[in-house]
């Protein structure tokens, strides 16, 4: 096998049966193509990164609790073996063998029967690079021909980037509300040059599949009111890889400063001399609304509009937010991380003067495939999120603009 170049081709893997063994970092990079790709998927592990849990709460993905058992990959058409397991690993391997199924091995690819090429994405075109020999593959090679045909697409010259010298530090990259394209160029351009990448949840999990192999991706993901990685936690990490003369990137969702304690990780490194660069990002609370045909604000309806945290409720003490000034205003509210306090804050505008009647939306999982729009208003709000168990992340528009573009899908 190893005299003759790998054959390469495109899988079409909708609706069908994937297995994937083992929920560790592996999983995590190469289960959005998978999901994206419309595949069956079941996850067979003990366990999982936190990222890897939330598909699996999301319905992206089975989970199985389990260790691997022979018999996992019968009915399958493509399977990715990713365990710590190396005889786990084996004999995954050897079943595959078997049943005649096309078979990644994250441990060692010269006994896979099939490799994962970089790929990258531009236009609608998929570009896949595999080098040609099992013998002396570089994986660095590799992406750095994807990413140059990627880029030359994307500019429409086709030519490498001039390389560029990465200089040790931090980037605080705001990734844009999910959908891969919103981050910015200079964001992806960054992310493509890291040694490290500290990624939260809701930054665009897309980008990480197209990352280089050797680049280190640590899971920071905050799963409401679920494991994470403490604040603290994540900030030693990003002085630890700086100061090891890495290019680190923090890969956040939306913008770092808006609601995402980008400062905090912005004064830890300063407080010991570390350089930051600060990349912006489109924020949920604008770029959400818009993709569901919602303006924030519209000429002679809404002259301003204000963004808060609803975390916490209005009756809460921890609450630093003036509600009952709040529903005096006569322009747009947007609220984010409220959906599990909307029934609160609902009750407390009404009360406050806001006409039970104002429109609400609701937007979950926007700019990505699985974004929904859910309509209520003050009055219904509560209830209508539990009829229509609307879940987190979700972008929450109270205001007049609801009813000012086309009519929403049913």
């Amino acid at each position: 096998m190893a005299e003759h170049p790998a054959y390469p081709v495109g899988l079409r893997l909708s609706g069908r049966r994937v297995v994937v063994l083992g929920g560790g970092q592996v999983a995590q990079r190469r289960l959005p193509a998978l999901i994206a790709a419309g595949a069956d998927i079941v996850l067979v592990s003990p366990e999982a990164t936190p990222s890897v849990e939330a598909m699996a709460d999301a319905g992206e993905i089975t989970w199985e609790r389990r260790p691997y058992a022979d018999g996992d990959l019968a009915a399958a058409w493509y399977a990715l073996i990713a365990t710590s397991d190396p005889e786990a690993n084996t004999a995954a391997s050897a079943e595959a063998e078997r049943h005649r199924v096309w078979c990644v091995r994250s441990d060692d690819a010269d006994l896979a029967t099939a490799w994962t090429p970089a790929t990258g994405h531009s236009e609608g075109v998929t570009i896949a690079v595999l080098t040609t020999e099992a013998k002396g593959r570089d994986p660095r090679h590799t992406a750095a021909i994807r990413d140059a045909v990627v880029e030359g697409l994307r500019d429409g010259t086709l030519v490498a980037p001039h390389h560029r010298t990465r200089t040790p530090g931090v980037a605080l990259v705001g990734g844009g509300p999910g959908d891969p394209d919103l981050i910015t160029v200079r964001g992806r351009r960054l992310l493509a040059e890291a040694d490290v990448v500290i990624a939260d949840r809701l930054g665009p999990r897309d980008l990480l599949a197209e990352l280089p192999p050797h680049v280190e991706v640590i899971d920071a993901a905050k799963i409401p009111y679920g494991r994470y990685m403490a604040q603290e936690a994540i900030n030693n990490a990003l002085i630890e890889h700086a100061k090891q003369g890495k290019s680190v990137v923090r890969l956040k969702g939306g913008d770092p400063f808006v609601f995402g304690r980008g400062m905090e990780e912005v004064q830890a490194l300063a407080e010991v001399g570390i350089p930051c660069t600060v990349v912006p990002g489109i924020s949920s609370s604008i770029s959400v609304p818009g993709a569901a045909g919602i303006p924030v604000t519209h000429r002679g309806v809404a002259h301003e509009f204000t963004v808060v945290s609803g975390h916490v409720a209005p009756d809460d003490e921890r609450s630093l937010v003036d509600w009952p000034s709040l529903a005096k205003l006569t322009g747009t509210l947007v609220i984010l991380m409220g959906v599990d306090k909307i029934g609160k804050i609902a009750e407390t505008l009404v009360a406050h003067g806001r006409s039970p009647e104002t429109p609400v939306a609701l937007v979950q999982e926007g700019t990505t495939a699985a974004q929904r729009r859910v309509d209520a208003t003050l009055a219904t709000v509560a209830e209508t999120v539990r009829a229509e168990d609307v879940k987190p992340p979700a972008v929450i528009v109270i205001g007049e603009v609801v009813n000012v573009g086309p009519e929403p899908a049913a």
